[in-house]
């Protein structure tokens, strides 16, 4: 591929389930080439896997960034940004300020907590089952289902009242939106962050053992406990990831298996295959369209290109996780393929810390969806269904459905 001029990251999709066809072509001829950012930056387009993967642990790349991936036409300055209360993510941040609440946030999502989860999250899958049944054929899946389990979850996991998910879904589907005002973008954000501190200071008054009181009482290896614009700034992180993510993942990952017909019925007949359906669906899809933004700290080779110290880097993982040198005829989506390491969750200290609860809630929904609604099929095709093409969290807006 001769490339005379940056050219933005690919986003046209011929199949709305699979990535852009540029990608195949870059893999070959391009893996890492360079690539116009919507900023006016210049940066590099990562696509292979290995290479992906290799700067996600390489020490000389920062996970900081100063430049924009997404296409808005609305930013923030970083005045604005933190009067909004939203605060410094750890995710955005280098060792060893990174590794401080890591190793935090680790402790919270031990096994033992997220065992301990699987009753309620059980009970809330079958709930909300409940909900779209009663509710009669047809019925969308995003708001009766995809939408509500993990909400609820991530409530439960860091002890919000549940009457307040719905609130947290208008305002993170503001943040995520290409096509909000600065005006709706703040008051989203601003509103997000005076209830999560209102949760905080509850949470210090009226212990619970979930999450908000767990990292409240943690002592850190510094001996010093978190502040409260660092617990709202975490709690903020942990719905929008915990939430936006799964939810879109869900809808995603349920019209994908009800259009691919046989894969569906196969999990039917076989529910025992949910875990590997799951990771399938986590191979196969991606809700992270804009990359995955890193910055080179200094001078590195990669791909046979020289990177400058400074220069903005956009890792492709829904590239990487179609690379045929990783997976055999990566194309196919085949919940009975044997597992094998992609970067669905990235890769390396920033891989995502919420994976297990992730991987746990979609066993659990598509598990139970099949058991309970094995004549489940789509009620529109494919080309017909609303994809999230203005969002930075890519998905479905409908998945029409009927029994």
């Amino acid at each position: 591929m001769t490339q005379t001029e940056p050219k933005p990251v690919p986003m046209t999709r011929r199949c709305p389930l699979a990535p852009p066809d540029e990608y195949a072509q870059l893999r070959e001829e391009a893996p890492v080439s360079e690539v116009a950012l919507p900023d006016g930056n210049t940066g590099w387009l990562v696509t292979r896997f290995d290479d992906v993967t290799t700067v996600l642990v390489h020490p000389d790349v920062s996970a900081q960034r100063k430049f924009q991936t997404s296409v808005t036409s609305v930013t923030l300055s970083p005045e604005e940004y933190l009067a909004s209360g939203f605060g410094v993510s750890f995710i955005g941040m280098d060792p060893p300020e990174h590794t401080h609440y890591r190793k935090l946030m680790t402790g919270m999502f031990t096994v033992k907590r997220l065992r301990a989860l699987v009753p309620r999250i059980e009970k809330i899958v079958d709930d909300q089952l409940d909900v779209l049944v009663d509710g009669g054929s047809p019925a969308d899946l995003i708001p009766e289902f995809a939408q509500p389990v993990p909400s609820l979850v991530i409530c439960e996991l860091l002890g919000m009242p549940y009457e307040d998910s719905k609130l947290y879904q208008e305002r993170t589907h503001v943040i995520m939106s290409l096509e909000r005002t600065k005006e709706a973008l703040l008051d989203a954000m601003t509103g997000m962050s005076d209830d999560m501190r209102e949760l905080v200071r509850e949470k210090r008054a009226h212990p619970d053992g979930k999450l908000i009181s767990s990292l409240i009482e943690a002592v850190p290896d510094d001996g010093v406990p978190l502040t409260d614009d660092e617990l709202v700034a975490i709690g903020n992180l942990m719905m929008i990831a915990g939430y936006e993510t799964t939810a879109n993942m869900i809808g995603l990952g349920a019209l994908t298996l009800l259009h691919f017909r046989d894969q569906w019925e196969t999990l039917c007949r076989q529910p025992e295959l949910a875990e590997r359906a799951v990771e399938e669906i986590l191979r196969y899809l991606t809700v992270g369209p804009f990359c995955l933004p890193r910055t080179a700290k200094t001078d590195i080779e990669l791909g046979g290109r020289h990177i400058r110290a400074g220069d903005p880097i956009l890792l492709s993982t829904e590239s990487a996780n179609w690379d045929p040198a990783q997976f055999e005829r990566p194309e196919v989506f085949d919940i009975t393929r044997k597992p094998k390491r992609h970067v669905g969750f990235a890769y390396g200290a920033h891989q995502c810390l919420g994976q297990e609860l992730a991987r746990i809630e979609m066993r659990i929904a598509f598990s139970k969806l099949a058991r309970r609604l094995p004549q489940l099929r789509l009620a529109v095709p494919l080309e017909q269904v609303p994809m999230r093409t203005d969002m930075q969290i890519y998905g479905a807006h409908e998945v029409p459905v009927a029994w």
